[in-house]
């Protein structure tokens, strides 16, 4: 196949299908991206406990093989992580980036789900900020993870934003993208580029009555597919946003527990 364009994710799997790699695989595929993975968690919902998450860790020396399947037996154009459940996990992944010379490196650091404001797993966040954030191309946290990253209290002003994506670009990254979402702002969605030189932010109207479930993995991905095909990163991140605003427009109930984004939405 002539112009194969192809993107790793390492990242949990959501049994629902609404996020992790389930997210970035449909996101990877709208973008006519070839998209695989390397599995590093299997997060199932219990609907007979309220849609408990159980999270269940993959071995390590299994990722290892499945990213040595990829890295070693295709090769990849970007790649993105999703979520990393331990400080061993990140390490791996750290010099896997180091070995294989990957390129356009989107991490996603993922470090709390919708509506909890902690940190999941302090040790791998640990790691995350001190081993990742200077390998990424781009990262993309919500304002809960740039805070962490930023050794900021919270985030809840334009200037705070561009305070904490300063602050994450001396840590290394290329790009920082922060999410705000819908946490903050009144009536508008917000999230700031910072490529170190220049703020910019997109805007977007709030889309009330939506479900976002696995927005933020998807708009990573979109991230990711995006690089993949050669986009610039204003390119693809300012794509990323149309992309994620359409599936959340169209998103749709999936049952009494929450709902799901539609992925095809933007070409509908």
């Amino acid at each position: 196949m002539s112009n194969l364009y192809k993107a790793l994710t390492i990242a949990g799997s959501d049994t629902s299908g609404g996020a992790g790699l389930e997210a970035d695989l449909k996101t990877f595929q709208e973008y006519g991206v070839y998209g695989m993975v390397a599995l590093t968690v299997i997060v199932a919902q219990n609907p007979r406990e309220e849609w408990y998450h159980e999270v269940n860790p993959i071995p390590v020396d299994l990722i290892v093989k499945q990213i040595i399947t990829v890295c070693e037996g295709i090769g990849v154009d970007a790649m993105k992580t999703g979520m990393l459940g331990s400080a061993e996990l990140v390490h791996l992944i750290a010099a896997s980036i180091d070995k294989y010379k990957l390129k356009n490196v989107v991490i996603d650091p993922v470090m709390v789900c919708k509506g909890v404001e902690t940190i999941m797993v302090p040790e791998a966040a640990a790691a995350i900020k001190g081993e990742l954030v200077k390998r990424a191309d781009v990262i993309t946290p919500n304002t809960i993870e740039a805070a962490y990253l930023a050794d900021m209290e919270s985030i809840i002003t334009l200037e705070d934003m561009k305070e904490a994506a300063g602050r994450i670009k001396e840590l290394g990254a290329k790009n920082v993208v922060i999410k705000a979402g819908d946490r903050i702002f009144g009536e508008e969605a917000i999230d700031l580029l910072y490529d170190g030189k220049e703020f910019i932010f997109n805007r977007q109207p709030k889309i009330i009555g939506c479900y976002n479930h696995g927005a933020g993995c998807t708009f990573s991905a979109a991230v990711t597919a995006g690089l993949a095909k050669g986009m610039s990163v204003k390119e693809a991140v300012e794509n990323a946003g149309k992309f994620v605003g359409a599936a959340l427009k169209a998103s749709f109930k999936l049952n009494e527990y929450g709902g799901a984004l539609d992925h095809a939405a933007w070409r509908k």
